[in-house]
């Protein structure tokens, strides 16, 4: 759920790191984003599992009472603004890849996310973890030709280029803005059923989270500065490599990730919905799903104009700041405290 709008375009990882220096951006990823996200995902999901809190709504009450909604505004906020980086990057991929119009792509790829929300729990779960091995290859692929072919250029960046400083409060705020989607995965977590268990996935997933994006920012810095300036840097690296089959494969393996973020994050807010129905004694009638989703992705759709760059800059960086405050700091204050003593 996290790929496609934390490093999909390669545009978050200039944002939030290179900036800062091929060291200072390796630095970032490594302490601030990837512990963060370990620490805040073993806490999250344990604290999900002691109080059977799978969907976001019931999951806040435990950590902000009655303030509950402060993370539903700026939930709601984030997907309309990741939708929109998701449907805006879509378009630019297909226009410079195969020369269709930039309105095709995103139209087309806001269509496939909500058909599998309407499809359901099952279907999502299942094709976001196929779907993610086949991108972790990909990835892979990616960054050994980069090796192979812009190996010593990426080795002179990383020793020469000196860290710039800021880069441990942009990886931090990478992190949060990342971990603001943890509470709209809790319907993936009732399988884990021991406080083992929830430790363990927890501290995996900072590493897991982040090793793509490691893997594509290293690639990267054979670019490196020039790919600083590229909306979006990883058709720009692709076309480096000069291997067309891979930029095609890489194009399509994406816009699937686009579409797993897409749905994620529509369907946790239909799971919300669908608890508030059953608190009610009543059900979820099955025209609200796709209703929310058109909503939202017509939302997105419009947004979506104001092009990659500005979204995240602007976006991204704003609302980091939000879930720090209202996510990151409750759970790591007050989910601690629940945890510990239960």
């Amino acid at each position: 759920m996290i790929i496609a709008g934390g490093y999909g375009t390669g545009r978050e990882l200039v944002e939030f790191f290179l900036k800062y220096g091929p060291v200072g951006g390796l630095l970032g990823m490594l302490l601030p984003a990837m512990l963060l996200m370990s620490i805040f995902c073993a806490i999250a999901f344990e604290l999900a599992r002691l109080t059977k809190s799978y969907d976001y709504r019931t999951f806040l009450k435990q950590l902000l009472g009655r303030f509950w909604f402060l993370y539903e505004i700026a939930y709601l906020t984030a997907i309309i603004l990741i939708l929109a980086v998701v449907g805006a990057a879509a378009g630019a991929l297909l226009a410079e890849t195969f020369g269709l119009s930039g309105n095709i792509g995103t139209i087309g790829l806001l269509a496939v996310i909500a058909f599998l929300v309407f499809k359901g729990t099952g279907v999502i779960e299942g094709f976001l973890s196929i779907w993610s091995f086949v991108l972790y290859a990909v990835y892979i692929a990616v960054f050994v030709l980069s090796l192979v072919h812009f190996g010593p250029v990426i080795r002179e960046s990383l020793s020469s280029a000196p860290a710039v400083e800021g880069w441990f409060s942009s990886g931090f705020r990478y992190g949060a803005l990342q971990l603001s989607l943890v509470p709209a995965m809790l319907f993936a977590t009732t399988h884990i059923k021991e406080r083992r268990e929830a430790l363990i996935a927890g501290v995996l997933a900072g590493p897991i989270a982040i090793l793509p994006g490691i893997l594509f920012f290293l690639a990267m810095l054979g670019q490196y500065p020039a790919v600083l300036d590229q909306a979006v840097p990883a058709n720009y690296v692709l076309g480096l490599l000069g291997s067309p089959a891979l930029q095609v494969t890489f194009q399509v393996v994406l816009i699937g990730t686009f579409v797993e973020t897409g749905t994620g994050i529509i369907h946790a807010l239909n799971e919300r919905l669908a608890t508030t129905f059953n608190s009610l004694n009543k059900s979820m009638p099955d025209f609200v799903r796709p209703m929310i989703a058109t909503a939202l992705l017509i939302v997105a759709l419009i947004l979506s104009r104001f092009g990659i760059v500005d979204l995240i800059a602007t976006g991204y960086n704003a609302l980091s700041l939000v879930f720090i405050v209202v996510l990151v700091v409750p759970l790591l204050t007050i989910g601690l405290w629940k945890i510990t003593r239960k």
